[in-house]
Order: structure tokens, then sequence, then C-alpha cells
């Protein structure tokens, strides 16, 4: 069956289950756009190609499906540039289908030409210029496995137009293999007898949770974990909802803005079980102070990660869920009771809260969309103090239901992943708990929400400044407000030029109904909260500082 290059990359697309793809068309994908003119696959315009990157990144880590993007050459290729580094960063399965200059203008600055293959070497887990369309069906299975398989990320697909426009007959490739990776290994016995040895010698372990408990789909197996070894677990803030945040055993999250008992705890365990984390820095605080007293145990499904940032006692590469698997049956249950009093006196004497006095507080709107939702909400979130504030008062008991920027910390990721969240799973609700600077970074893709009739809300914390920087140079910088003091549009008025609804709420008293007001409503509505101007997210671990010198 002779088909174009455009044909058989959908045909490729279909054989991989994709149902959604999220881009925008441009010269040289012309031939691609119109083969999904007549596909069984959903397309969804966004408004910039940076807005399809996250909203692909925001499909798949909602549902576990690699997400798709799809961009033109030259500039629309570039913009997906910081979506592929955020999902590279989070681990996320990301393939992103750029369009080409034909191969007889590669190399000659032709118009729209940008080398996005080398662009990209550093932030994808992989990428491929197809030169041979003899080719393209094998590298868009391959590159899907590679995305999906071992530790998730982007891989990139660069096609040039004369690749796309040519006609060649499909074959079906043949089975994947790939020498040299090899992404699914044995679990190493010995190690695992170490570990097990070193859990029964411990009188207060700690397990340090992150995004990679998620990703394996390894929370039940964490639960099982931390009940049979009586070990309370801190997470990371791609962790959250790994472990169910209303479970006896949380901690809620560690680090920079984590809570105190859980940053004390590291302080003072003598055994840290580290699962699916890469010892960030803002989680480690000063690397010479974290855990001072433990020994290290570190389950990773990336051998990269092992020692890069921390010395480990007890290494286990693998992944998650079918290590802890075969650690749990290796284990027998184990008292812990002085252990577990101890973290039950540090919870009450230092709760998380706030003065809930004055104006509105942004802390009081994000505790009122968990009790409005029953916390059954999927949430994404900007970058900001508002994304700390959602991690401290939004309780998050399921995996996949916080979706946020975390290693790359992208302003402008929470709507646009807001959309790919409700596209892929469009019976749930779904909330962006946004700040009123990063909102506007990719404000425009409010109106691909209008566009496809998906039914997102955006809870503004607009207080008028960009709250995080503002609150370093309240700190650090003698209340010098360089730049930071913004001068913000009328969103309410904004929201319904894009055809989506607007309510903006001042008062306490108006959080509930308007909550309620959007949850029943069938279009994207925009809340706009305006809140104290100058309310700082503590606790805070100043740069530098050891986990337990936390300020607030």
């Amino acid at each position: 069956m002779k088909l174009s290059g455009a044909e058989i990359l959908i045909k490729s697309l279909e054989a991989e289950a994709v149902d959604t793809i999220f881009g925008y068309p441009g010269g040289v994908v012309l031939p691609i756009y119109d083969a999904l003119y007549s596909a069984d696959i959903r397309h969804i315009l966004c408004r910039h190609e940076q807005g399809a990157a996250h909203a692909a990144d925001g499909y798949a880590r909602a549902t576990g499906k690699p997400g798709v993007c799809l961009a033109t050459s030259g500039p629309g290729a570039t913009n997906l540039v910081t979506g592929i580094a955020n999902a590279h960063m989070d681990s996320v399965p990301l393939v992103a289908i750029t369009g080409q200059v034909v191969q007889d203008l590669l190399g000659k600055d032709s118009f729209q030409e940008a080398d996005i293959v080398g662009i990209t070497l550093p932030i994808t887990k992989h990428n491929y210029l197809v030169r041979d369309l003899s080719e393209l069906a094998s590298v868009v299975k391959e590159a899907f496995y590679i995305a999906t398989t071992g530790r998730p990320g982007p891989v990139l697909i660069d096609i040039p137009k004369d690749v796309s426009a040519s006609v060649d007959e499909y074959v079906v490739p043949e089975a994947i293999n790939l020498p040299g990776y090899k992404p699914e290994g044995k679990v190493d016995q010995q190690q695992l007898m170490e570990a097990t040895r070193a859990i029964a010698r411990s009188e207060r372990p700690l397990i340090y949770a992150g995004g990679g408990v998620v990703i394996s789909g390894a929370h039940a197996e964490l639960v099982r974990l931390a009940e049979l070894i009586i070990a309370p677990v801190a997470t990371t803030l791609m962790g959250l909802g790994g472990f169910p945040g209303d479970h006896p055993l949380s901690l809620g999250m560690l680090g920079m803005h984590g809570t105190k008992y859980a940053n004390f705890a590291v302080c003072d365990c003598d055994l840290l079980i580290a699962i699916g984390a890469r010892f960030d820095d803002r989680v480690t605080g000063k690397l010479e102070t974290f855990a001072p007293e433990a020994r290290v145990i570190h389950i990773d499904i990336d051998p990269a990660e092992i020692g890069k940032n921390v010395k480990v006692d007890i290494p286990i590469i693998g992944d998650v869920k079918t290590v802890l698997k075969q650690l749990i049956d290796l284990l027998q249950p184990r008292l812990g009771e002085a252990w577990r009093e101890k973290i039950m006196t540090w919870k009450k004497e230092y709760p998380v809260s706030f003065c809930d006095s004055g104006g509105l507080k942004p802390q009081a709107v994000i505790r009122e969309i968990y009790h409005s939702t029953g916390g059954n909400a999927r949430i994404t979130t900007e970058v900001g103090q508002h994304q700390m504030w959602t991690a401290q008062y939004y309780t998050f008991t399921k995996p996949r239901s916080f979706i946020t920027s975390g290693g790359l910390g992208t302003m402008g990721y929470g709507m646009p992943a807001a959309i790919g969240v409700q596209a892929g799973c469009p019976d749930e609700t779904v909330f962006d708990i946004a700040g009123d600077g990063s909102i506007q970074m990719n404000i425009q893709e409010l109106c691909t929400a209008v566009n496809y009739e998906l039914p997102i809300n955006v809870a503004i914390m607009d207080n008028g400044y960009l709250g995080m920087v503002r609150q370093w140079q309240e700190l650090f910088y003698k209340r010098r407000y360089s730049h930071t003091e913004l001068l913000n549009p009328d969103f309410v008025k904004l929201a319904e030029a894009y055809g989506a609804e607007g309510i903006r709420v001042n008062r306490r008293s108006e959080v509930t109904p308007a909550l309620e007001q959007a949850i029943r409503s069938s279009k994207p509505v925009m809340l706009d909260f305006m809140v104290e101007r100058e309310e700082n997210c503590l606790p805070m671990v100043p740069p530098g500082e050891s986990l337990n010198n936390m300020l607030g």
C-alpha cells in the first residue's frame, strides 16, 4: 500500500493508540495537516506552540499515556523548546513532532529553518531527523518506546517536508531492537537484602518519595511499605498524591516550603529511604546537613541519579513498583511507636497554618477549593507562591491528581496543562491554581479551552505582584521591589472577551459561592481572587541553609 509520508505518520500514530494531538499548523507541516483532516485522531489547535507542548505534557501526566504535540519548522519548533525542557526535567513521556525544510535547503539558513535536533539534544531522551521515508514508521515506533520505557521523557521527531510529501509503501515495523538501550534490568538481590537488614536495624526510618512513585504506579506498594515498617512519608513536590496526604504517616512535602515536621524528621532520621526522587536542591537545602545521622537507601530506575547529589549507602536500581514489591516480600513488620509519637508531637506543635484575619488570604482560597471539590479534582498550577500554597493546603490523596512544573519551574505551564488534563479526563473537575503574573504567560490558551468546550476552572491568586520574587526581595533585598509590581488587565472582562465566564471575588464570604458557580458551569471559568498583596509563603528554608533553619 503506497502512502505519502504524512499518511504513514498518521498510520504510525494510530498504531500507537494516539487519540489526541496538540498542535499549530505552518507551511512545512501542511502535508501532515492535510492527512490529519480525515484521520481518526482529535487535533486540538492551541494558540501558541508552547501551549501545545504543555497541554501534551498535562495530558500525559493525567492519563499516564504519552502526550503528542506538533509544530512547524523554525519558530514553531523553537516555541516547543520550553515545553520539551519542562517534560525532560519532570520525566514526562512526550513525543514532539516538528516539520523541517526540504533536505536540499538544510544548513542554508533557509526561511523558517532551525536545527531543532541540535537545539533539543540536551533536553530530550532521544531525537530523530528523518531523512528517508522508509525509516519513518520505525522511527515513530521507536520514539514511543523510548519515551515511555525506563525513566520516561520527551522524544523529538523532525520531518523534512520532502519526506512527508513523498510516497512509499507502508510497512508495519518489526519488533523494536535497540542495542545499548535496555531499560528493564533485574533488581540486585544482594542490595535488596542489605536494604532489608538496614530497615530492620533502624529506629527512626523515613521514606522520601518522589515523582517516580507516581510514574511507576507504585502508590499502593508505598502505603504497604510505610505501614509495614512504621515509617513516616515525606514527599517531594512531584511526589504529592503518590502517598495519601490524609494518611497518619503522611508528613506532606519536605524542603524549602515543606512542612516543619517533614524537615525536622529528615534531620532526625537514622535511615532515609529515597524512592523515585533525585535529591533536588529545593529538597535538600544545605547538602552537608541533609539527613546528617542517616544511612541512605536510594531506589531509582535511572542509574545516573544514584549518588549524583547525595552519598548513597545502599543503591537499588530498578522500577519503583517492582523494587517495592520485592522489598515488601522480604520485610518483617517492625515496631516504631517512639518514632511515631515523636512525629505526632511535631505535627501538633508545628501545624500547617496561617493567620486567617484581615483581607482575603490565598491559603484560605486554596483550602476552600479542596473542600468544594471534595479533594477529587485534578489540580494544575502555574509557578510561584500559589504553587507552594497549593502543595501545603490542598490535601492530595490520589496519584496523578497534582500536575505542576517541578524541575524547570515554568511560569505559564498551568493553563495549557489544564487543557491537556481536561482533554484526557473529560468527566473530571479540573482547576488551574494560578498567579496573576504566571497566568499571563499563556493566557491566550483560554481561547483554546473555549473553542473545544473544555470547562477548566482558573483560580487566580491576584496580589498585583510577581509574588514569589517579591517575597525574596522582601526577605533578602531589604524590600527593594525592583520590577515585581504588576499592572494587570481586568481578568473578568478578559475572560468574557474570550467567551469564558469571569468571576471576581473580593471577600472571604464570596469564595465558596464563586467556586460552586464555577464547578457547575459548562464553560471555562476564570476566577479572580483579590488576595492580600504581601502575604508570604511560609515556612521557608532560606537558600543554602539547613532544613531545620526555617523562617515562619
